[in-house]
């Protein structure tokens, strides 16, 4: 059971937030506004999860074709009429959903208030090849990458990498309209045969952007790091929360997400996250994938996601309710944070989605391990998902048989990765 989260310092009684997604980070989102304000947020999905169902905290509208830009502009139009007189606010938890907002800004700002930046801005980090363009003009550790271009075919010169590689598409946003056998989010590519195989598949899928392969950096999911940040709307950087990735999820829909997470500082990190996004004049929230390297002991920028991302609850969870930045600002005029409230989250925290016996399981470094013990024994462990506001019957049934499966969900996934890497 989570601790009991403070309100907002200053409430706002008229406040309607949509969100639109229905994954664990919509739900996410939907908490922290409870939280902060005690108002029921409206999440559009396409359809009835397990994670949204039942909740006495959210209002699902489910509409199949959420992909349709059309329709999700007049079913938020809709939504805006039915909540005539609130303070409407609107993000969305994939990227993809939150480029439908940003390229639909004109057809929902006079009723929404958008908390995001414009498209140009949008395209220039998420589009994974001109992020490490980015990283390299700037000089943040980057890995050793090769773009191919889908639609062109053929094969790519791979020579400056080693195999095994990772590949992954650069526009999440188009990746998300294709399906193909074996699709995911991240491949790990043992050989270039292996490779050119794969990129046949998704040439075939429809998908015309860019696959970005990149070197391998070693290490289990316990080299992984978490950074988000938070620039006022002038694009100075306000807020950092920095994260040890514990454990990943590894079902193929969720691969690479954060399963388990601790909060700490990195002064340097955060400087460098901050040169970034200060030069690009960038507003919001920014969530960064990094990975620590062994070899040479440096951190590297994987991407930018240009939201609060699937694991957004650690920053809430560790004590700066998220929902507040957005509301003071973007709603109530005011500095995105209460006057002496710190810059950054420097206390250790744990976040997990997974029964705290179980992430100490998978996590192969004892010092972690004794450390999640650690603060779950303190009660300074939060899982977002178990939450007091909740108290109907059938969502309680829901999160405890979904706290089983994770179990197997792990037996069968995970082992099996480190099998195959072995």
């Amino acid at each position: 059971m989570s601790r009991r989260a403070p309100r907002a310092a200053v409430a706002q009684d008229d406040l309607q937030p949509v969100v639109l997604g229905g994954d664990i980070g919509a739900y996410s989102i939907a908490r922290t506004f409870h939280e902060a304000y005690g108002v029921r947020s409206v999440v559009v999905s396409s359809v009835s999860t397990g994670l949204v169902r039942h909740s006495r905290i959210l209002t699902n509208v489910v509409e199949p074709g959420i992909d349709d830009a059309d329709t999700t502009v007049a079913t938020l139009r809709r939504i805006a009429a039915e909540h005539a007189g609130k303070r409407l606010i609107l993000v969305g938890s994939a990227d993809w959903l939150v480029r439908t907002i940003v390229e639909n800004r004109d057809r929902l700002e006079d009723l929404y208030t958008i908390p995001y930046v414009p498209l140009a801005t949008l395209d220039r980090v998420t589009d994974k090849e001109l992020f490490g363009d980015l990283c390299r003009e700037l000089g943040l550790g980057h890995p050793t990458t090769v773009v191919h271009d889908v639609a062109a075919g053929g094969v790519p010169d791979t020579s400056a990498l080693r195999f095994p590689v990772i590949a992954k598409a650069a526009d999440t946003a188009a990746y998300h309209l294709v399906e193909f056998a074996g699709k995911k989010k991240v491949f790990t590519v043992d050989s270039p045969a292996e490779l050119a195989e794969l990129l046949g598949r998704v040439q075939a899928s429809g998908y015309a952007g860019t696959f970005i392969i990149q070197d391998l950096i070693p290490g289990d999911d316990s080299g992984m790091r978490i950074l988000t940040c938070y620039s006022d709307r002038s694009g100075a950087v306000r807020f950092a929360a920095f994260g040890h990735v514990l454990l990943e999820e590894h079902t193929p829909g969720a691969l690479g997400n954060p399963a388990g997470i601790i909060t700490r500082h990195d002064e340097a990190l955060v400087a460098q996250a901050t040169r970034l996004l200060e030069h690009l004049g960038w507003t919001g929230y920014a969530n960064f994938d990094l990975k620590y390297d062994p070899r040479d002991g440096g951190t590297v920028f994987f991407e930018l996601n240009p939201r609060l991302g699937r694991s957004n609850f650690y920053i809430t969870a560790g004590g700066r309710n998220t929902a507040e930045l957005y509301v003071r600002e973007y709603v109530q005029g005011l500095p995105p944070l209460p006057d002496g409230a710190p810059a950054a989250i420097t206390e250790p925290h744990l976040y997990t989605v997974l029964p705290r016996w179980l992430l100490r399981r998978y996590v192969a470094d004892p010092v972690l391990r004794a450390r999640v013990r650690s603060l779950g024994r303190s009660r300074r462990a939060t899982n977002p998902l178990w939450y007091r506001a909740e108290t109907n019957p059938r969502r309680w049934l829901y999160v405890a048989i979904a706290q089983a499966n994770q179990v197997r969900k792990y037996r069968t996934y995970y082992e099996r990765s480190v099998q195959e890497s072995a």
